[in-house]
Formats: structure tokens, sequence, C-alpha cells
């Protein structure tokens, strides 16, 4: 297959996955891993990005019966919309997209109930447990242009975060390279490394103290946390490593302090909040930023903490 000019710039997965739909994820992974995926007759990698005119060689893959799964057409509260761009505040325990056992996730329910929707794509995503600002684009130019300014670090994000343990004041910054891995089940787990690990990738994470609070098990602090960098489960990770999980985190953070906080406060959702975006309007330039009010369980359990 040859890649065209409007899907110049994607990771070599992600144009994998679109293009073999139905194929298993993990296939897809697994086959780029052996190196029986080839681009332009040479090895690559997931992150591989892909040019106009790549030869890409797949080796054959079977692909499953068709689904019998129904998608259900859903809307999302909408922060901005125009003919380039929507922008809707995502709930929790809603996947950005189907796959590992998640049969439809936000893009799939979004065209579901957009049949008429010529073009509508993902420009970033959002783990299954955070809430807020998710970004989609309505053509292929702006999808483009956002995309890369998310490569660049031309965006702007805040997120709104609750963790355990009273946040020293004088940690505002934590400079951490972290390394990504993926089982034999494609599920990714992030670890803090050395600087000097060969594929080790430097992450920076800045954190503004906003509230101190006194739960039924010990003190939370409410933060506000921006991000240099776009790593995968990056503020997860770093502010477990600085010694304060985020409440509710079900992978990165502390099961015991979760399990009472839960039985204490009647809360179980990871309490990660992508509560503003800032970007430049594909079409435009001018800059725009989006705020996602605090989810209503989030807002109550904050006013139960300050009681």
């Amino acid at each position: 297959m040859t890649v065209d000019a409007e899907s110049a710039g994607q990771r070599l997965d992600n144009y994998l996955l679109r293009l073999l739909k139905g194929v298993p994820k993990t296939h897809v992974y697994r086959v780029i891993r052996s190196g029986e995926v080839r681009v332009n007759s040479g090895r690559a990698s997931a992150d591989t990005r892909v040019a106009a005119g790549d030869e890409i060689r797949v080796p054959p893959v079977r692909l499953p019966a068709p689904s019998t799964v129904v998608v259900p057409a859903r809307e999302f509260t909408v922060l901005l919309e125009d003919e380039h761009l929507l922008a809707i505040s995502k709930p929790a325990g809603v996947a950005v997209h189907g796959g590992s056992g998640v049969s439809s996730g936000v893009i799939e329910q979004l065209r579901k109930s957009r049949p008429d929707a010529r073009f509508l794509e993902l420009v970033h995503r959002l783990d299954k447990e955070t809430s807020g600002v998710l970004l989609l684009a309505k053509k292929r130019s702006a999808l483009l242009a956002l995309q890369e300014q998310f490569r660049s670090r031309e965006t702007g994000k805040t997120y709104a975060v609750l963790v355990f343990g009273a946040w020293p004041a004088s940690l505002k910054v934590i400079d951490q390279a972290l390394h990504k891995t993926l089982d034999a089940g494609g599920e990714r787990h992030v670890n803090v490394v050395s600087p000097a690990h060969a594929d080790g990738r430097r992450s920076i994470t800045l954190i503004k103290a906003q509230t101190k609070l006194q739960s039924a098990i010990g003190p939370c602090t409410v933060l506000d946390v921006s991000i240099k960098t776009g790593r995968t489960h990056q503020i997860r990770v770093h502010l477990t490593h600085a010694g304060h999980p985020i409440v509710g985190d079900p992978k990165y953070g502390d099961y015991a302090r979760n399990k009472s906080f839960a039985k204490e406060h009647r809360y179980t959702r990871m309490f990660l909040h992508a509560r503003e975006l800032a970007f430049d309007h594909p079409e435009d330039g001018r800059r725009i930023t989006l705020v996602a009010p605090l989810p209503a369980d989030c807002a109550t359990l904050i006013a139960q903490l300050t009681s």
C-alpha cells in the first residue's frame, strides 16, 4: 500500500489501525514489533511517522467476521464547533475510541450520531478515566494543522487533579524521563527512568497547588497541572513518583487508599480532569482557549472535603 498525501504525518500504528479496521489492535502491534511491517523495505517502529509516497508492506491478515455490536449514537456537551473542528467535554468512563475490549468510544458514537459527517477524527486522546476537553477535526487540513501544534508543543493543556497528601508548595516542576512498554496483550505501562536510559523520553510537568483539603483518611490537595510534553500517562506517573498519587487512579495509584477513600466518600473514579486547552485555530490562527467545567461528581467531592 502507498501512503497518500492526506495520511502523511500519521504514526505508523495509527495509520494501520485506520486501514485495517476490524483487525485486533494487539495483532497490529505484534506484527510491527516482529518486523513484519516494512516501510520502504525497512523495519519501522509503531511511532514512525509515515510520509506521502511511502510504500508500506503488511503481512496477510485475516479479518474477523462482521461485528454484531451495535454502536450507540451519542452526542456530548459541545464546547465549540465550526466547519473545521469540534470540541467536546468528554465524561469519565468513556474511551475515546473502541478497541482492547471496548466496543465503541467517543469517535464511533459521534460518527453514528452524525451519519452525514464527511470527516471526523480525533486530534488527540484522553485516557478512558480522564474527563474534560477533547478536540476533534472535521477536515483533514484541520487535523494535520492541529496535530502539528500538539507535536510542536504549541498547545496549552491544564488539568485539575486531586492527589493524596499535602503537596509541598516548593515542588513546582517534575522533570523526569519516562519509558513506555507494551505487554504481550498490548497493554501500556509507563515508568520513570534515568535520563541516561536509551529509550527514556524527557517529560516535564508543571504543578501549582491550589487547595489543601482534609479527607476522612488524611490530607488531599487540589492541583493545577500543566504539561510541557504530552507523554502517555505522564501526569499519573509523575505524581505517583513524587509520592502523591491521584485519588482513584486504578493503574498507578494507591490501591489501599483508593479503597478506603471510596468507602468513606463514595467516590470511585480517577480525579483527573482536562480543564483547559489552548490552541491556534487552524483556519485563521486566532488563539482559542476552551474550558470544561469540573464534572458534578468532582465538584460535589470538593464541596464535601471543604465543608
